[in-house]
């Protein structure tokens, strides 16, 4: 399983604004910069997060983005969920209507350990653990 580049920038990005914190912003084009992503993708990727009530922009000279909540209190499963939805490796986790074999699946039990497994360690990582 390979994760995306928008939650990897993403992630990244998140990181940067925690290390501006407390009450300073960030321009898109610098973290763009500090991170060699480009600048129009990331720029689609902070819109996404600002979206889902994680960052939050500013406008003016000293404009920007920052963090809407404490690092602390963001988790990576909060950023994964803004930018990439669900987990599950397969439909069947989510969804098991979707599947016949649900009930006779030899590898079902597997999916379902390894759901877990990215859950636990994106629902136990903070941003402030990025930084």
């Amino acid at each position: 399983m390979r994760l995306s580049t928008r939650f990897r920038y993403g992630s990244r990005a998140m990181a940067e604004l925690a290390k501006a914190r407390p009450r300073q912003t960030i321009s898109v084009r610098e973290i763009a910069e500090r991170q060699g992503v480009s600048v129009k993708y990331l720029e689609q990727i902070m819109a996404t997060l600002k979206a889902a009530g994680l960052a939050r922009s500013v406008r003016g000279v000293r404009g920007g983005y920052e963090l809407a909540r404490p690092p602390g209190s963001i988790l990576l499963s909060d950023v994964f969920a803004a930018l990439e939805g669900s987990t599950a490796p397969v439909e069947c986790v989510e969804h098991p209507e979707v599947c016949s074999m649900q009930h006779a699946c030899p590898t079902r039990k597997t999916w379902l350990k390894l759901a877990e497994a990215i859950n636990g360690v994106l629902s136990t990582t903070k941003v402030a653990d990025l930084v």
